[in-house]
């Protein structure tokens, strides 16, 4: 029995290469689309396989492909059709994005072919589940991200954290005159803040003289890994390497077992301590999400799904947007200023930052804007049809279709955008257009134009604390210091789960002088 699945294996290589370049030379005589019908268009495509030799030769430029092709159609919508894959229906569309994300939500759940690249991750946590255990957990972790004690205990954890090791670390960086890998720092931060808010523990990351720890190795690892299963070209590939335990798929076995089993470990250790602790219902401000779920009595396999997806989200979307922000502003030397300024005109800098005068940065907040339009975490997400539909663009979705929404593809679109689309211009999430500095009031842009926190009943739960996060990080670092890359090429944008900085991002840290303005 393995022999002959081994041969299956070996079989179905050898039929994708010769499928590969024997029609590589057919592919050249396309160009542009192949109209489905009056409104659906898609890449170059043949019989039985579909566009797998268009996809092969871009699979390694999926997001410029895609928005290129978004861009020629008259929609912003394409539909792609994959050798072993069910349909794809790829949207830059604000009426489409709000057609499945909110006005036929109940069409567009996550879906089976979705929750099963993720399931050996997420397993029935809140991002990889649909139905009445995705109502259930939504419930619970709305309940608890509204409350006032965790916003105030996130603050606390994150002027810890900051004034503690961040700076430090800076500082140390900065007298040495040695640079820094900012992409890795931001993670290890991130990641250090989410774990002290979600379970309560401190795994002590911020220490780069230290290599990551094994549960940190085992998050990127499974990631990536989980994030390139949907990104095959073929996906029965994936799924033989799993039936087979080889390969990549062997690894993120490994990974997701030391994951599992250390989350595992600290859930059984957090409730020894609450039935020790005498005072169960403590409203004390010193509380993380992990206490909150098991002193609310939830079943211990879905609190350690959930706060798998939870360090996930909080740790890699918060450490991308920020890294990426950074370079950008190296290069947009006012843009810097003006948060500077903002910042000491709300903080004279003697003092850690409070929530009232974060709420107040609002050019930071047009900048963070900015950089996640160009550089989305998520630069996309898929459901797949229930049922047949149809989109308001006219566009056919059968059964079971897999329909992707593309923030990166949409952040450069000229029809939602306009000419300087690709220019990175805090002012435009202003009233007044041209509005510098934070002076102004913010735009209320419409979250299926702008979907990088999801929209609709699934909008991000942890929106507001992720905004929290950044800016009093961003604003902690920027009065104290400049940060200027090493390299003066464009980084390049990789998406997996999360997107990141290809070979990270090494910097040059110097203290700012006392006078910003200077």
């Amino acid at each position: 029995m393995l022999l002959s699945l081994f041969l299956l294996l070996a079989l179905g290589f050898l039929l994708f290469s010769f499928l590969s370049s024997s029609f590589t030379h057919i592919f050249h005589f396309y160009h542009g689309f192949t109209k489905l019908s009056s409104r659906t268009y898609t890449p170059p495509s043949f019989p039985f396989i579909g566009c797998l030799p268009s996809f092969y030769k871009n699979r390694r430029r999926l997001l410029a492909w895609y928005t290129d092709l978004l861009s020629l159609s008259p929609t912003q919508t394409i539909a792609v059709k994959r050798f072993g894959a069910r349909r794809t229906i790829v949207t830059a569309n604000p009426e489409n994005v709000e057609y499945m994300l909110k006005i036929n939500f109940n069409n567009f759940p996550k879906g089976k072919p979705f929750t099963e690249i993720l399931g050996n991750l997420l397993g029935c946590g809140i991002f990889n589940v649909d139905g009445e255990l995705w109502s259930t957990q939504r419930k619970l972790a709305s309940h608890e991200f509204s409350t006032r004690s965790l916003r105030e205990f996130v603050v606390k954890t994150l002027e810890e954290e900051v004034e503690n090791r961040l700076v430090p670390l800076l500082e140390s960086a900065a007298e040495s005159k040695t640079d820094v890998d900012l992409q890795e720092v931001l993670k290890r931060f991130a990641f250090d803040t989410i774990c002290k808010v979600s379970l309560g523990t401190d795994p002590c990351c911020l220490d780069l003289s230290r290599p990551p720890p094994p549960l940190v190795r085992a998050f990127d690892a499974a990631s990536e890994i989980s994030a390139m299963r949907g990104m095959a070209p073929v996906y029965a590939v994936w799924k033989i390497k799993r039936a087979l335990n080889i390969g990549s798929e062997r690894k993120l076995k490994a990974a997701v077992d030391l994951v599992h089993g250390s989350v595992r470990e600290i859930i059984q250790n957090k409730k020894k301590k609450l039935d020790q602790d005498d005072d169960k219902s403590s409203t004390s401000t010193d509380i993380d999400l992990l206490s909150r779920l098991l002193a609310a009595g939830h079943d211990e396999e879905v609190i350690r799904d959930m706060v798998i997806s939870f360090i996930i989200a909080g740790r890699d979307t918060t450490s991308a947007a920020m890294t990426w922000l950074f370079w950008l502003l190296s290069m947009h030397p006012h843009a810097e200023k003006d948060i500077i300024d903002e910042v000491i005109s709300l903080n004279n800098g003697e003092t850690p930052l409070d929530f009232e005068a974060l709420k107040e940065m609002n050019f930071l907040k047009a900048c963070l804007c900015e950089s996640m339009r160009l550089y989305p975490p998520v630069p996309w997400d898929s459901k797949h049809a229930v049922v047949d539909d149809m989109l308001p663009d006219g566009t056919p979705v059968m059964k079971g279709d897999r329909v992707t929404y593309f923030p990166y593809g949409m952040g450069r679109m000229e029809k939602l955008w306009g000419k300087d689309r690709f220019e990175f211009r805090p002012d435009r999430w202003f009233e007044e257009p041209g509005k510098e500095g934070g002076g102004g009031v913010l735009k209320m842009v419409s979250p299926f134009k702008f979907p990088v926190f999801q929209a609709g009943p699934r909008v991000c739960l942890g929106k507001e604390m992720a905004f929290i996060q950044m800016k009093y990080v961003v604003a902690s670092i920027l009065r104290r210091f400049e940060i200027r890359p090493v390299r003066s090429e464009e980084p390049i944008f990789v998406p997996l789960l999360t997107a990141h900085m290809a070979g990270g991002f090494r910097v040059m840290v110097r203290k700012r002088s006392g006078d910003s303005s200077s």
